[in-house]
């Protein structure tokens, strides 16, 4: 099987996975997004997962992403910025990413908002929340939440489309499960802000360890990598 093929079929099985965790959920499969995380692999990889039918690419760092979008200008792919987002680096993300999910603070925001209007764009956004309560973690605390959001209905460039959190690392699955679940029920209990620049309705949530207690609890979104690359020599993918 070739690299191509390998990648074909990676995808596929993911998909089924995901299938099977909407259905065990009583989901529809349809209302979960697949995005395929390729910090691993170089655009020439990248390209041949967008041809197996991959239409949403999430990149770790804005340079990698920026680095993709110029190489595969040419193939539709919808970008996602998932990793940590330096101020400095404010610029490449809203020029190259379709939404970010990783906005952790309100000096953040307002940085991305001002860029946008910089450029005369408006751009996609989620608010990442720190779940797991680890230090270690980018990430606003649960409480701090409403501030941003009454904050961000003055910054008319930037549309805030929900949350994004990721689980503890070596928490269990079960603990894994109770921490999306906390994201959601923070999403559900805000009110609507009447505002276009509000509105949550996404949750980016999952990884290839747990996205299915993730779906379980409502995840929108979910953030894969390590499975799409099972089977590819390592020197491959870099």
């Amino acid at each position: 099987m070739n690299v191509a093929e390998r990648l074909k079929s990676n995808l596929y099985r993911v998909r089924e996975q995901i299938a099977d965790a909407c259905y065990k959920a009583g989901r529809d499969p349809e209302s979960v997004r697949l995005v395929g995380v390729t910090k691993y692999l170089g655009a020439d990889l990248t390209a041949e997962l967008v041809r197996a039918g991959l239409s949403d690419i999430g990149e770790n760092r804005p340079q990698a992403l920026t680095e993709k979008v110029e190489r595969l200008s040419g193939i539709s792919v919808r970008w996602h910025l998932i990793g940590h987002l330096q101020r400095n680096k404010v610029k490449l993300a809203v020029r190259d990413a379709n939404l970010i999910h990783s906005i952790d603070s309100l000096p953040l925001l307002i940085a991305v908002n001002r860029a946008a209007v910089d450029m005369t764009r408006t751009v996609d956004v989620l608010i990442e929340i720190n779940i797991s309560g680890d230090l270690s973690k980018h990430g606003l605390r649960p409480e701090e939440l409403r501030t941003v959001l009454e904050s961000a209905c003055t910054l008319e460039n930037t549309r805030i489309r929900g949350l994004m959190g990721m689980s503890g690392l070596t928490a269990p699955q079960p603990e894994k499960r109770r921490q999306f679940a906390v994201l959601r029920e923070l999403m559900e209990s805000h009110p609507v802000y009447e505002s276009d620049g509000i509105l949550l309705n996404e949750l980016s949530m999952g990884m290839s360890d747990d996205f299915a207690e993730a779906i379980a609890e409502g995840s929108t979104i979910v953030r894969i990598g390590s499975l799409l690359f099972e089977g590819l020599d390592p020197l491959l993918a870099n």
